[in-house]
């Protein structure tokens, strides 16, 4: 053999064992106990689940920045002052409802207690109107309750449902048979043909009463938070009336100034009377159903380590800071696992590949340790800096993402040393081999591939922050143990987090970053698997 060639390849071989062996002294400054010292901070009652855009969650940031800057990382957002700060900020926009209520006789009527709205109104100032009491509200062939009724520039108040003529046969179809008045949509129906009539608003009568009704509020009450979603751009609504106030019988008693057992025996004899009768309430019925843009203003934590002689490519490394707050109970989601795991591992990476910097092995290719917001309201910070990047995606080299590995779920109480990798084989086949590499020659966990199924249920792929890099054609791996009984509840806490299980896969995911950002060449996107 070529004598230079030998010499070559015995030198490359050194490089390599010495380039593995310095890792390791690196890797080895992730500790449990310093893991916990961090989630000990991180997922405190003091900041109040970390909800998004809250005072809780900006005490995060400002922790997590504090370290970075100890660690010698750099700045490279900019503040509104022009100086660099750690601080990407940015905007969610949330449109929900203001003041909403009903007045009767003087009586206030509280939303989402004593009545529900379907779909979506905005009247933002209060307004009076008169009341017709219209039957059921339907039109149809054989069966019109609108029949000698004026309910132009009025409030309609209306049964729910549809009239019987016994206990199992409807009026209109004649059978057991319900037509398109009665069900959960139904109402969108009656509302429309009461604006086609004239009518301004709707009342429904429910056909639930006590404590049934006080259930369907609260899971009414819990729908309408779809319209109250935060998103990232401002939302123009165009709320078109179609929509109703769905009352208990209290209230359509006080409406109508008769008892609740005439409203019931009225509801009775409707199927049986062919003549409908109409009652225009007595006095004054007022409402109010506000809809308000609120802002909600939060911020990414973006810390920079500049590469050597292949700083113009970056490896992000993210977490998310946020969990979701405060429940309706008053408990504290603490998310200690849900993302304090993988915001506390960001700082003990950051560490480590500081103290390889500062004895000269710092990385070629420079990194950005990334904490974004939003993730829980819909992963709105990943994606807004896919969308405002610090860095140049072309240049972006990967990103591996760390959410949720505290714990470990059912299918793993009896063998902890396991990690789930999503996405690492789906735009690199590099990638994967790099990692496949990395856990055998350093850690030796189960690498779980259960959930990179693209027929998996759980669509775990789409569901963190990784994504949002993963389909600019970035390569991904996202880290993960699985859900647990705590995921999203109150006792996702730190004394559960099994910090001795947590430490190898953030050493996994260090010795997957070494060689990602330390090897000749960048990694191909070779792949494109779903």
């Amino acid at each position: 053999m070529n004598k230079n060639l030998l010499a070559g390849i015995l030198l490359a071989f050194n490089t390599l064992t010495y380039a593995q062996d310095i890792s390791s002294k690196y890797a080895d400054s992730i500790t449990p106990e310093d893991l916990k010292k961090h989630l000990t901070i991180i997922a405190a009652d003091s900041l109040e689940g970390r909800d998004t855009g809250s005072k809780g969650q900006k005490m995060a940031a400002a922790y997590v920045s504090k370290y970075f800057e100890q660690y010698g990382l750099k700045p490279i957002a900019t503040a509104a002052d022009g100086s660099r700060s750690f601080l990407q900020k940015y905007n969610l926009y949330k449109r929900t409802w203001g003041d909403v209520y009903v007045k009767i006789k003087g009586q206030k009527y509280a939303f989402n207690k004593d009545f529900y709205l379907n779909g979506l109104l905005d009247e933002p100032a209060e307004i009076e109107t008169s009341v017709v009491f219209a039957g059921y509200g339907i039109e149809d062939k054989t069966y019109n309750d609108y029949e000698n009724i004026d309910v132009r520039k009025k409030a309609i108040l209306i049964f729910d449902g549809e009239p019987k003529t016994g206990a199992d046969e409807y009026v209109l179809s004649g059978t057991s048979e319900k037509s398109k008045w009665s069900g959960p949509v139904s109402w969108r129906e009656k509302s429309k043909l009461a604006l086609e009539k004239g009518a301004n608003y709707v009342f429904i009568i429910s056909d639930k009463a006590g404590s049934e009704f006080d259930k369907e509020i609260r899971t009414r009450s819990a729908m309408s938070k779809r319209f109250s979603s935060p998103t990232l751009k401002a939302v123009q609504e165009n709320p078109n009336k179609i929509s109703s106030f769905v009352i208990s019988w209290e209230m359509a008693s006080q409406m109508l100034g008769i008892p609740v057992s005439k409203i019931e025996k009225m509801r009775r004899d409707f199927g049986k009377k062919s003549k409908k009768s109409s009652i225009e309430v007595k006095g004054e019925v007022a409402l109010k159903a506000e809809r308000k843009t609120e802002t909600i203003e939060t911020e990414n934590v973006a810390a920079f380590m500049e590469g050597t002689d292949k700083k113009e490519e970056v490896l992000v490394i993210s977490a998310h800071l946020d969990h979701i707050g405060i429940s309706e109970n008053g408990e504290i989601n603490n998310g200690a696992d849900d993302d304090g795991s993988g915001t506390v591992s960001l700082l003990e990476l950051a560490q480590a590949f500081s103290l390889a910097k500062a004895d000269g092995n710092g990385p070629r290719r420079s990194i950005l340790f990334l904490n974004v917001t939003g993730e829980e309201k819909g992963l709105f910070g990943s994606e807004y800096y896919s969308e405002n990047p610090l860095l140049p995606l072309k240049n972006t080299i990967a990103n591996l993402n760390i959410d949720m590995i505290g714990r470990v779920d059912v299918a793993h109480e009896k063998n902890h040393k396991y990690v789930y990798l999503i996405g690492a084989d789906k735009l690199s086949s590099e990638l994967h081999a790099i990692s496949e590499e990395a856990n055998k020659k350093f850690i030796n966990y189960e690498l779980n591939y259960t959930f990179n199924d693209p027929k998996d249920p759980n669509r775990f792929y789409y569901r963190s922050d990784h994504y949002n890099f993963a389909k600019m054609g970035i390569p991904v791996i996202f880290y993960f143990t699985g859900v647990h009984e705590d995921y999203h509840r109150p006792g996702d806490d730190v004394e559960k987090i099994l910090f001795d299980k947590q430490a190898p896969i953030v050493k996994l995911v260090f010795h997957t970053a070494w060689e990602l950002v330390n090897r000749a060449q960048r990694i191909a996107v070779d792949s494109h698997k779903e």
